[in-house]
Parts: C-alpha cells; sequence; structure tokens
C-alpha cells in the first residue's frame, strides 16, 4: 500500500512538469526560474531513484514514474541552458 501512495506522489508532482516544460520552452527565458531548485529536484530523484535499485524488493511501476520525471526535470533544465544563452544573447545585442 505504501507503494501506491508513493506513486501518486510522484504523480503529483510530475503532472506540472508537462506543463513546465512547455512554458520554459515558449518564453525563452530564464526570468521566473531557478537552476539551483532545478539541480535540487534532479538529486531528489537521483536519490529516490537509488533507493529504488538498493530495495530488498524492485518494483518497476515506482521506478518508471521517478525516472519519467527526472527526464521531464532533465529536459527542463537543458531549456534553462537554452533560455540562459538566449538571455544573454539578447543582452549583447542591446
Amino acid at each position: 500500500m505504501s507503494e501506491v501512495f508513493e506513486i501518486l506522489m510522484i504523480v503529483s508532482f510530475g503532472i506540472s512538469w508537462p506543463m513546465n516544460v512547455m512554458k520554459s520552452y515558449k518564453a525563452r527565458t530564464t526570468r521566473g526560474k531557478s537552476l539551483p531548485f532545478l539541480i535540487l529536484i534532479l538529486v531528489g530523484y537521483v536519490c529516490g531513484i537509488a533507493s529504488k535499485l538498493l530495495a530488498d524488493t524492485f518494483k518497476w511501476y515506482v521506478m518508471f514514474f521517478y525516472v519519467l520525471n527526472f527526464v521531464m526535470v532533465f529536459v527542463d533544465l537543458l531549456l534553462y541552458v537554452r533560455n540562459y544563452r538566449l538571455d544573454k544573447a539578447a543582452e549583447c545585442a542591446e
């Protein structure tokens, strides 16, 4: 039963990431974003994945949600890098 609640927690967090990725893609700026926050979230998901790999029993369906969320946050981090470069280019053009 604890896995069900864990999945619900991960899904709740994960619902917002696709919207956040689209917002980052469309905004083309880092304003309102926090690089330390994104990195901290990624570290948290890595720790969650590690805990699942080290657990006595492996639950692929729980791991799936951790990996999916990690990928979404990583894509948002890549968009942050792109948007940072766009911000710098815009500053130089001014």
